[in-house]
């Protein structure tokens, strides 16, 4: 993916990640709580540019997951909605950028994705108790 369309997120402290990634080409560079990040280069589901959004690393055996929780906020993350348009996309891990697809889970795949993420980041269930909402998760695939 190119950055001919980059648009930078409306939200400070996205931009502000992306841009600490960036210079350093690395996205080690940036962690969530203490824990480690994986960055996502995807289309907008609406305007078609780049987006880049740094989200926790749930990673098994090459296949990552991305969890739509923003915080427990009653609402999906946009990038939800732009995975669920777009679901090609580039993951940044580290320094290596890859291509992936994304699928939404549903049932007892879900449910073992939601362990993992847990355990990469046990905030998850504190979330998840302030809505009613069930977040959204999906598998990255090595395309």
């Amino acid at each position: 993916m190119t950055d001919a369309s980059y648009l930078p997120s409306p939200t400070r402290w996205v931009r502000e990640q992306v841009e600490r990634i960036e210079a350093h080409g690395d996205a080690s560079a940036v962690t969530l709580a203490g824990r480690p990040i994986v960055l996502l280069l995807m289309r907008g589901a609406r305007t078609g540019a780049l987006r880049k959004v740094p989200l926790m690393r749930i990673e098994h055996e090459g296949v990552y997951a991305v969890v739509g929780s923003l915080g427990g906020s009653p609402k999906d993350p946009l990038w939800v909605g732009n995975l669920r348009a777009n679901p090609d996309l580039e993951v940044q891990d580290g320094t290596v950028t890859a291509p992936f697809r994304a699928r939404e889970l549903q049932g007892a795949e879900r449910h073992l994705w939601w362990e993992r993420a847990c355990e990469a980041f046990p905030d998850y269930p504190a979330y998840a108790a302030k809505t009613e909402r069930v977040f959204p998760i999906f598998v990255l695939e090595p395309r």
